[in-house]
């Protein structure tokens, strides 16, 4: 049986990303419990679901919050097994959080055991509340998208900028997650809305300058 043929829209997300770019306060801010400003590491993994409509569907989401620290890089392997989608976080002020998502691509692959192609991925690029101290140019993130849409195919793909703190696209991201898990399950169905929903990308405003 192949793993999109689930019951029940139940989807297994595995959250990923170095640890401070905000990928526990994302899933705190999608569950409506507000944002924490401390900072609290995650062990192994946090597991958590959440239901959600999408386009007429309901559809939970069982996220897997894995650790980001390489010091948990030899347990995280056994929880990438049965993902059906992946969310890649970095965070715009800090340019590694980026450059390092390479190794965390390398890191699907090879857990996945060849079963990535067309796997949805959906990249954050999160704090954009800080969007005065982003440091990450708009050719890195870019180049880094287009890398994941030769890898796992354009059409499985999205981009959008997040903030955890004012609640900016957290909503979106999932529902834009949810409607490529179903065009995946359902090609048929949903084949003509990937124009308008898969190539999500909200840009940030300029930057104020300042009158001093």
């Amino acid at each position: 049986m192949s793993i999109f043929e689930v019951k029940d829209d139940l989807f297994k997300i595995c959250l990923v990303g170095d640890g401070g770019v905000g990928k526990t306060a994302i899933v705190e801010r999608f569950l409506g419990k507000g944002f924490a400003s401390t900072y609290n590491l995650t062990i192994g993994t946090n597991i958590c679901t959440h239901t959600v409509d999408v386009d007429g569907s309901r559809v939970k989401f069982q996220i897997w919050d894995l650790a980001g620290q390489q010091r948990f890089e030899f347990v995280r392997s056994t929880f990438y097994r049965g993902s059906h989608a992946i969310v890649m976080v970095f965070d715009v002020t800090n340019p590694n959080s980026l450059s390092n998502l390479h190794e965390w691509k390398i890191e699907i692959l090879k857990n996945l055991n060849g079963k990535h192609e067309n796997l949805p991925i959906v990249l954050l690029g999160n704090k954009s509340d800080l969007q005065h101290k982003q440091v990450i140019d708009q050719d890195a993130i870019s180049k880094f998208k287009d890398e994941l849409q030769m890898e796992f195919h354009a059409d499985s793909t999205a981009f959008m900028y997040t903030s955890a703190l004012s609640g900016m696209n957290i909503e979106e991201s999932f529902e834009v997650l949810g409607l490529l898990l179903l065009k995946k399950r359902d090609p048929k169905s949903y084949i003509d809305k990937s124009s308008s929903n898969f190539k999500v990308e909200t840009n940030l405003p300029s930057p104020k300058t300042s009158n001093a």
